[in-house]
């Protein structure tokens, strides 16, 4: 069995259950009052006891996605398609390493200081508010940049897989859609923090990329026996090749 077969599979489900991974845990996340409201978010986020595990499992969910995309650059035949694959392999490993920093900020830090802004009284009370909403500000800035980052990935793999003969084409245009998307979600996101056109930019393209990693993992599924057969294939030809070369120098 070769590598890319089992490396294929692992991304299937590494796409099929970290999608759904990210969803589950933003279900989690609390929602009702505005993000861009700082006293109204933090009054509702030190009241969330799940605060922590559901911004660790987003964590955990954004990094099945990025194994799934490091999986998919493995399956494109030579040509364009493998070359903006392996552009697109570095942008796998950056979303998630920024995606941890996001985290940290935001599921660890940011929790901690809004846990001590409810708990003070008087004047720590404001000074506690003020360092909260610093942490707030990197977690603003972090999120903006995960968005650009994972939008021009997908952009970079939606060329890829509309290169590639091993997928369907409306799969890379799908894929293309979602990426813009992220980028300007992430562009607003930078402009306009957690805004009401930022949120939205940012729920319509998050949708679109957690469908477009399920389809794509559920194609690199079906997939990978076809790999298997193509280096079989391959290998075949070279021992041939490999024959003839032999006959041709004995003579």
């Amino acid at each position: 069995m070769s590598t890319n077969q089992p490396l294929t599979r692992l991304g299937s489900a590494a796409a099929l259950i970290g999608a759904i991974l990210l969803f589950v845990s933003t279900l989690l996340h609390p929602l009702d009052s505005d993000p861009n409201d700082a006293p109204a978010a933090f009054a509702e986020y030190a009241a969330d006891s799940l605060w922590v595990w559901s911004h660790l499992g987003q964590f955990l969910g954004v990094a099945g996605l990025g194994m799934a995309l490091v999986a998919l650059a493995t399956t494109f035949e030579s040509g364009r398609a493998a070359a903006w694959g392996r552009i697109g392999w570095a942008g796998a490993a950056a979303i998630i390493a920024v995606a941890a920093a996001l985290q940290a900020v935001d599921g660890v830090a940011l929790k901690v200081m809004v846990d001590r802004w409810a708990a003070a009284t008087g004047e720590a009370r404001m000074f506690a508010f003020e360092a909260a909403f610093a942490v707030r500000q990197i977690e603003i800035g972090l999120a903006s940049l995960l968005s650009l980052l994972s939008g021009c990935t997908l952009i970079i793999f939606g060329v890829s897989l509309v290169f590639s003969s091993r997928y369907p084409l409306w799969l890379g245009w799908l894929g293309l859609l979602g990426g813009l998307g992220l980028v300007a979600t992430g562009a607003a996101q930078a402009s306009t923090g957690f805004s009401d056109l930022a949120m939205t930019l940012s729920m319509l393209a998050s949708s679109v990329f957690l469908i477009w990693a399920i389809l794509v993992g559920i194609f690199m599924w079906r997939l990978a026996p076809r790999l298997a057969g193509d280096r079989d294939a391959a290998k075949q030809r070279q021992t041939a090749d490999g024959v003839a070369t032999g006959i041709e120098r004995s003579l």
